[in-house]
């Protein structure tokens, strides 16, 4: 086994500012500057995608202190068609928000531009646990999960 650490998550977004600025108002992350802005031949070689050019930037993801992972936000000058998210789509298919009050934070992503996914349910784990979720959809349509975990 490899010695890791988490460090980020990333979404390619059609306007990286706009996306960004969601996840600031709605979530509370908070920009790690700079900016990036990153092109040429080292860039394609690194991600694979030939004349690759991108602008983003980094959000420290709330709850987890000054050296937490981020959440990375780009826009490619040159971008393929998406499939729409849907959850049981393999690969990553969304990130999850812990939050107190899971029918608030759903109003407050609809209200800044987001979407319904799923509806509110909760699940109980066999250790008694219980988890009230749904999935919602940010204003490019990345699916975020809501949840809140009790006993």
């Amino acid at each position: 086994m490899i010695e890791a650490r988490f460090g980020h998550v990333n979404i390619v977004a059609r306007d990286w500012r706009k996306l960004a600025a969601f996840y600031e108002r709605v979530f509370g992350c908070v920009v790690v500057p700079p900016e990036r802005e990153f092109s040429g031949p080292v860039l394609s070689a690194g991600v694979g995608v030939p004349n690759a050019a991108l602008h983003g930037v980094h959000l420290r993801l709330p709850g987890l202190g000054p050296e937490g992972p981020t959440l990375e936000i780009f826009e490619y000058t040159e971008e393929l068609d998406a499939l729409p998210p849907a959850a049981n789509r393999p690969g990553f298919t969304h990130i999850a928000f812990a939050v107190p009050d899971v029918a608030a934070a759903r109003s407050a992503v609809l209200e800044a531009g987001g979407h319904d996914v799923g509806e509110i349910v909760t699940l109980e784990l066999a250790d008694g646990r219980r988890v009230t979720f749904t999935d919602v959809g940010d204003p490019e349509g990345n699916i975020v999960e809501l949840q809140s975990w009790s006993r």
